[in-house]
Protein backbone atom coordinates (compact mmCIF):
# COMPACT_ATOMS: atom_id res chain seq x y z
CA UNK A 1 0.00 0.00 0.00
CA UNK A 2 1.44 3.37 -1.01
CA UNK A 3 1.70 6.66 0.82
CA UNK A 4 -0.99 8.33 -1.22
CA UNK A 5 -3.28 5.41 -0.46
CA UNK A 6 -2.58 5.74 3.24
CA UNK A 7 -3.22 9.46 3.06
CA UNK A 8 -6.58 8.93 1.43
CA UNK A 9 -7.75 6.16 3.74
CA UNK A 10 -9.22 8.57 6.23
CA UNK A 11 -12.60 8.96 7.83
CA UNK A 12 -13.00 12.53 6.59
CA UNK A 13 -14.84 13.44 3.43
CA UNK A 14 -13.36 12.87 -0.02
CA UNK A 15 -12.71 16.61 -0.27
CA UNK A 16 -10.20 16.34 2.57
CA UNK A 17 -8.56 13.37 0.82
CA UNK A 18 -8.09 15.37 -2.38
CA UNK A 19 -6.68 18.28 -0.38
CA UNK A 20 -4.07 16.00 1.19
CA UNK A 21 -3.14 14.62 -2.20
CA UNK A 22 -2.83 18.12 -3.64
CA UNK A 23 -0.74 19.18 -0.67
CA UNK A 24 1.84 16.51 -1.45
CA UNK A 25 1.88 17.46 -5.13
CA UNK A 26 2.25 21.14 -4.26
CA UNK A 27 5.18 20.42 -1.96
CA UNK A 28 6.78 18.29 -4.65
CA UNK A 29 6.32 21.09 -7.18
CA UNK A 30 7.88 23.61 -4.80
CA UNK A 31 10.89 21.39 -4.20
CA UNK A 32 11.52 20.92 -7.90
CA UNK A 33 11.26 24.63 -8.65
CA UNK A 34 13.50 25.45 -5.70
CA UNK A 35 16.28 23.55 -7.44
CA UNK A 36 16.02 25.92 -10.41
CA UNK A 37 13.81 28.98 -9.73
CA UNK A 38 14.14 30.10 -13.37
CA UNK A 39 11.69 27.36 -14.34
CA UNK A 40 8.96 29.67 -13.07
CA UNK A 41 9.68 31.99 -16.00
CA UNK A 42 8.80 29.35 -18.59
CA UNK A 43 5.40 29.67 -20.21
CA UNK A 44 2.79 27.40 -18.59
CA UNK A 45 5.39 25.96 -16.23
CA UNK A 46 2.96 25.22 -13.38
CA UNK A 47 0.48 23.24 -15.45
CA UNK A 48 3.16 21.23 -17.26
CA UNK A 49 5.34 20.63 -14.21
CA UNK A 50 2.44 19.74 -11.92
CA UNK A 51 1.34 17.00 -14.30
CA UNK A 52 4.89 15.57 -14.44
CA UNK A 53 5.37 15.82 -10.67
CA UNK A 54 2.08 14.01 -10.03
CA UNK A 55 3.12 11.20 -12.36
CA UNK A 56 6.46 10.78 -10.60
CA UNK A 57 4.86 10.83 -7.17
CA UNK A 58 2.47 8.05 -8.13
CA UNK A 59 5.37 5.87 -9.26
CA UNK A 60 7.58 6.65 -6.26
CA UNK A 61 4.64 6.08 -3.93
CA UNK A 62 4.32 2.57 -5.33
CA UNK A 63 8.02 1.89 -4.75
CA UNK A 64 8.09 3.10 -1.16
CA UNK A 65 4.72 1.56 -0.38
CA UNK A 66 6.24 -1.90 -0.88
CA UNK A 67 8.82 -1.38 1.87
CA UNK A 68 8.14 -3.40 5.02
CA UNK A 69 7.48 -1.62 8.33
CA UNK A 70 10.50 -0.01 9.97
CA UNK A 71 12.48 -2.62 11.91
CA UNK A 72 13.80 -1.99 15.41
CA UNK A 73 17.53 -1.24 15.28
CA UNK A 74 19.30 -2.10 18.52
CA UNK A 75 21.88 -4.46 19.89
CA UNK A 76 19.10 -6.34 21.68
CA UNK A 77 17.55 -7.59 18.41
CA UNK A 78 20.89 -8.31 16.69
CA UNK A 79 20.78 -12.05 17.50
CA UNK A 80 17.20 -12.50 16.26
CA UNK A 81 16.70 -10.02 13.41
CA UNK A 82 18.41 -11.46 10.32
CA UNK A 83 18.73 -8.09 8.61
CA UNK A 84 20.17 -6.24 11.61
CA UNK A 85 22.55 -9.19 12.11
CA UNK A 86 23.70 -8.89 8.49
CA UNK A 87 24.02 -5.10 8.52
CA UNK A 88 26.16 -4.90 11.67
CA UNK A 89 29.16 -7.03 12.65
CA UNK A 90 28.35 -7.03 16.39
CA UNK A 91 25.49 -5.96 18.70
CA UNK A 92 27.40 -2.95 20.02
CA UNK A 93 27.93 -1.64 16.49
CA UNK A 94 24.25 -0.81 16.08
CA UNK A 95 24.12 2.04 18.59
CA UNK A 96 27.71 3.05 17.92
CA UNK A 97 27.31 3.50 14.16
CA UNK A 98 23.85 5.05 14.25
CA UNK A 99 24.80 7.49 17.00
CA UNK A 100 27.35 9.00 14.60
CA UNK A 101 24.54 10.46 12.51
CA UNK A 102 24.28 14.23 12.92
CA UNK A 103 20.80 14.15 11.42
CA UNK A 104 19.65 11.60 14.00
CA UNK A 105 21.08 13.61 16.90
CA UNK A 106 19.54 16.78 15.51
CA UNK A 107 16.16 15.03 15.22
CA UNK A 108 16.16 14.12 18.91
CA UNK A 109 17.28 17.64 19.83
CA UNK A 110 14.44 19.15 17.79
CA UNK A 111 11.86 16.61 19.01
CA UNK A 112 12.29 16.45 22.82
CA UNK A 113 9.07 14.48 23.20
CA UNK A 114 10.02 11.74 20.74
CA UNK A 115 11.07 8.43 22.32
CA UNK A 116 12.22 7.01 18.99
CA UNK A 117 13.07 8.10 15.47
CA UNK A 118 11.99 6.49 12.23
CA UNK A 119 14.89 6.68 9.82
CA UNK A 120 16.38 5.44 6.56
CA UNK A 121 19.52 3.41 7.13
CA UNK A 122 21.74 3.53 4.05
CA UNK A 123 24.83 1.38 3.60
CA UNK A 124 27.35 0.58 0.92
CA UNK A 125 26.90 -3.06 -0.03
CA UNK A 126 30.04 -4.91 -1.11
CA UNK A 127 30.07 -8.37 -2.65
CA UNK A 128 33.32 -10.31 -2.68
CA UNK A 129 34.32 -13.70 -4.01
CA UNK A 130 36.81 -15.53 -1.84
CA UNK A 131 38.17 -19.03 -1.32
CA UNK A 132 37.07 -20.86 1.80
CA UNK A 133 35.55 -23.98 3.26
CA UNK A 134 32.23 -25.12 1.84
CA UNK A 135 30.23 -28.29 2.39
CA UNK A 136 29.07 -29.97 -0.81
CA UNK A 137 27.30 -33.30 -0.73
CA UNK A 138 28.59 -34.15 2.72
CA UNK A 139 32.17 -33.32 1.75
CA UNK A 140 33.94 -30.20 3.05
CA UNK A 141 35.92 -28.43 0.32
CA UNK A 142 38.65 -26.07 1.49
CA UNK A 143 39.12 -24.30 -1.84
CA UNK A 144 35.50 -23.55 -2.70
CA UNK A 145 34.58 -20.16 -4.15
CA UNK A 146 32.31 -18.30 -1.75
CA UNK A 147 30.43 -15.03 -2.10
CA UNK A 148 30.27 -12.77 0.93
CA UNK A 149 28.19 -9.65 1.38
CA UNK A 150 29.31 -6.92 3.73
CA UNK A 151 27.83 -3.57 4.67
CA UNK A 152 29.84 -0.45 5.43
CA UNK A 153 29.50 3.33 5.51
CA UNK A 154 26.31 3.21 7.59
CA UNK A 155 24.49 6.51 7.28
CA UNK A 156 21.22 8.00 8.49
CA UNK A 157 20.24 11.12 6.58
CA UNK A 158 16.43 11.19 6.80
CA UNK A 159 14.39 10.95 10.01
CA UNK A 160 10.71 11.21 10.85
CA UNK A 161 8.41 11.05 13.84
CA UNK A 162 6.28 8.31 12.31
CA UNK A 163 6.55 5.66 9.65
CA UNK A 164 4.19 7.62 7.40
CA UNK A 165 6.08 10.89 7.84
CA UNK A 166 9.33 9.15 6.96
CA UNK A 167 7.93 7.52 3.82
CA UNK A 168 6.48 10.83 2.68
CA UNK A 169 9.88 12.49 3.03
CA UNK A 170 11.57 9.64 1.14
CA UNK A 171 9.19 10.10 -1.78
CA UNK A 172 9.91 13.82 -1.90
CA UNK A 173 13.68 13.26 -1.73
CA UNK A 174 13.45 10.78 -4.59
CA UNK A 175 11.46 13.33 -6.55
CA UNK A 176 14.29 15.82 -5.98
CA UNK A 177 16.75 13.24 -7.32
CA UNK A 178 14.71 12.88 -10.51
CA UNK A 179 14.54 16.64 -10.90
CA UNK A 180 18.32 16.87 -10.51
CA UNK A 181 18.69 14.31 -13.28
CA UNK A 182 16.62 16.56 -15.51
CA UNK A 183 18.67 19.60 -14.52
CA UNK A 184 21.86 17.68 -15.31
CA UNK A 185 20.52 17.27 -18.84
CA UNK A 186 19.88 21.00 -18.97
CA UNK A 187 23.47 21.70 -17.92
CA UNK A 188 24.76 19.30 -20.56
CA UNK A 189 22.72 21.07 -23.24
CA UNK A 190 24.05 24.47 -22.17
CA UNK A 191 27.62 23.16 -22.28
CA UNK A 192 27.02 21.59 -25.70
CA UNK A 193 25.61 24.86 -27.04
CA UNK A 194 28.63 26.78 -25.75
CA UNK A 195 31.03 24.34 -27.41
CA UNK A 196 29.17 24.48 -30.72
CA UNK A 197 29.08 28.28 -30.71
CA UNK A 198 32.81 28.45 -30.01
CA UNK A 199 33.41 25.90 -32.76
CA UNK A 200 31.28 27.95 -35.18
CA UNK A 201 33.31 31.10 -34.47
CA UNK A 202 36.59 29.26 -35.06
CA UNK A 203 35.34 27.67 -38.27
CA UNK A 204 34.17 31.00 -39.68
CA UNK A 205 37.47 32.65 -38.78
CA UNK A 206 39.40 29.84 -40.50
CA UNK A 207 37.15 30.07 -43.55
CA UNK A 208 37.68 33.83 -43.82
CA UNK A 209 41.46 33.41 -43.64
CA UNK A 210 41.43 30.81 -46.41
CA UNK A 211 39.15 32.89 -48.62
CA UNK A 212 41.37 35.95 -48.19
CA UNK A 213 44.26 34.01 -49.64
CA UNK A 214 42.48 34.24 -52.96
CA UNK A 215 42.00 38.03 -53.07
CA UNK A 216 44.16 41.16 -53.06
CA UNK A 217 47.41 42.23 -54.74
CA UNK A 218 49.15 39.00 -53.82
CA UNK A 219 47.13 37.11 -56.41
CA UNK A 220 47.98 39.69 -59.07
CA UNK A 221 51.74 39.39 -58.73
CA UNK A 222 51.73 35.79 -57.50
CA UNK A 223 53.17 36.43 -54.04
CA UNK A 224 50.32 34.84 -52.02
CA UNK A 225 49.43 31.18 -51.83
CA UNK A 226 46.21 30.09 -53.47
CA UNK A 227 43.40 28.86 -51.21
CA UNK A 228 42.97 25.10 -51.25
CA UNK A 229 39.53 24.42 -52.78
CA UNK A 230 39.33 21.09 -50.96
CA UNK A 231 40.03 22.73 -47.58
CA UNK A 232 37.44 25.40 -48.31
CA UNK A 233 34.85 22.76 -49.11
CA UNK A 234 35.60 20.83 -45.92
CA UNK A 235 35.31 23.95 -43.78
CA UNK A 236 32.02 24.94 -45.42
CA UNK A 237 30.65 21.44 -44.79
CA UNK A 238 31.72 21.64 -41.13
CA UNK A 239 30.01 25.01 -40.75
CA UNK A 240 26.79 23.58 -42.20
CA UNK A 241 26.99 20.59 -39.81
CA UNK A 242 27.68 22.93 -36.90
CA UNK A 243 24.64 25.04 -37.78
CA UNK A 244 22.45 21.94 -37.98
CA UNK A 245 23.61 20.78 -34.53
CA UNK A 246 22.89 24.20 -33.07
CA UNK A 247 19.46 24.20 -34.70
CA UNK A 248 18.65 20.94 -32.95
CA UNK A 249 19.27 22.66 -29.63
CA UNK A 250 16.83 25.44 -30.51
CA UNK A 251 17.16 29.16 -30.06
CA UNK A 252 18.63 30.66 -26.91
CA UNK A 253 15.41 32.62 -26.56
CA UNK A 254 13.58 29.28 -26.18
CA UNK A 255 16.08 27.91 -23.64
CA UNK A 256 13.77 28.26 -20.61
CA UNK A 257 11.02 26.34 -22.36
CA UNK A 258 13.49 23.64 -23.35
CA UNK A 259 14.83 23.45 -19.79
CA UNK A 260 11.32 22.89 -18.50
CA UNK A 261 10.67 20.16 -21.05
CA UNK A 262 13.90 18.34 -20.21
CA UNK A 263 13.02 18.27 -16.51
CA UNK A 264 9.47 17.15 -17.28
CA UNK A 265 10.69 14.39 -19.60
CA UNK A 266 12.57 12.81 -16.71
CA UNK A 267 9.67 13.27 -14.28
CA UNK A 268 7.26 11.80 -16.84
CA UNK A 269 9.27 8.56 -16.94
CA UNK A 270 10.58 8.01 -13.38
CA UNK A 271 10.99 4.24 -13.82
CA UNK A 272 13.75 4.83 -16.38
CA UNK A 273 15.79 6.97 -13.98
CA UNK A 274 15.14 5.60 -10.49
CA UNK A 275 16.83 2.22 -10.08
CA UNK A 276 15.75 0.41 -6.92
CA UNK A 277 15.96 -3.37 -7.03
CA UNK A 278 14.97 -6.14 -4.65
CA UNK A 279 17.62 -8.79 -3.97
CA UNK A 280 16.62 -12.12 -2.44
CA UNK A 281 19.60 -13.74 -0.71
CA UNK A 282 20.30 -16.40 1.91
CA UNK A 283 23.11 -15.56 4.31
CA UNK A 284 24.73 -17.59 7.06
CA UNK A 285 25.95 -16.10 10.33
CA UNK A 286 29.16 -14.88 8.63
CA UNK A 287 27.30 -13.16 5.75
CA UNK A 288 28.30 -15.85 3.28
CA UNK A 289 25.75 -16.39 0.51
CA UNK A 290 24.20 -19.85 0.81
CA UNK A 291 22.66 -21.54 -2.19
CA UNK A 292 18.94 -22.27 -1.97
CA UNK A 293 19.63 -25.99 -2.40
CA UNK A 294 22.14 -26.09 0.45
CA UNK A 295 21.23 -27.61 3.81
CA UNK A 296 23.52 -25.19 5.65
CA UNK A 297 21.88 -22.92 8.21
CA UNK A 298 21.01 -19.57 6.66
CA UNK A 299 18.47 -16.76 6.85
CA UNK A 300 16.53 -15.45 3.86
CA UNK A 301 16.80 -11.70 3.39
CA UNK A 302 15.16 -9.24 1.05
CA UNK A 303 17.67 -6.47 0.35
CA UNK A 304 16.66 -3.26 -1.35
CA UNK A 305 19.47 -1.81 -3.37
CA UNK A 306 19.69 1.56 -5.10
CA UNK A 307 22.14 2.90 -7.64
CA UNK A 308 22.88 6.55 -6.87
CA UNK A 309 23.80 8.64 -9.96
CA UNK A 310 26.30 10.68 -7.93
CA UNK A 311 28.12 7.46 -6.92
CA UNK A 312 28.63 5.47 -10.14
CA UNK A 313 29.58 1.86 -9.58
CA UNK A 314 28.50 1.89 -5.93
CA UNK A 315 25.57 -0.10 -4.60
CA UNK A 316 23.70 1.37 -1.63
CA UNK A 317 21.44 -0.91 0.36
CA UNK A 318 18.77 0.74 2.49
CA UNK A 319 16.15 -0.17 5.05
CA UNK A 320 13.66 1.58 7.30
CA UNK A 321 14.56 1.41 10.97
CA UNK A 322 13.32 2.60 14.36
CA UNK A 323 15.97 3.85 16.75
CA UNK A 324 15.20 4.58 20.39
CA UNK A 325 16.41 7.74 22.10
CA UNK A 326 17.63 5.66 25.04
CA UNK A 327 20.06 3.85 22.70
CA UNK A 328 21.65 7.07 21.46
CA UNK A 329 25.20 7.23 22.79
CA UNK A 330 26.25 10.51 24.42
CA UNK A 331 28.62 12.67 22.41
CA UNK A 332 31.64 12.22 24.76
CA UNK A 333 31.41 8.47 24.24
CA UNK A 334 31.41 8.97 20.49
CA UNK A 335 34.52 11.17 20.70
CA UNK A 336 36.31 8.58 22.83
CA UNK A 337 35.41 5.83 20.37
CA UNK A 338 36.69 7.93 17.44
CA UNK A 339 40.02 8.52 19.18
CA UNK A 340 40.54 4.93 20.33
CA UNK A 341 42.12 3.57 17.08
CA UNK A 342 44.68 6.40 17.18
CA UNK A 343 45.99 5.58 20.66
Amino acid sequence: MGILSWLTRRKEARVADDALDDTLVREGLDRVVKLNPQLRLASGYERRLTRAVRRSLRHLDGLIGTLPPARHASGAVWPTDACIHAYFAAPADVAHLLSRSEELRRFFDDQPGADEAFAVLGMEMIERRTLGAKQEGGIVRRDAVRTTISFTDHQVRICGRTDLELRREIVLRMLEQLAMEGLARVAATVAQRDVLEQERALLKTRLQLLERQGVGMGQVVGGAASADPGELARLQAQIVENAQNLAKLGLRSDALQQDLEQVCEVLDDPAAHMDVTLRHVRLDAMNVVVDATSSARAQALDLRVARVPALPGQLRAFDLVRFARRDLLPMPSMIDEARRPLI
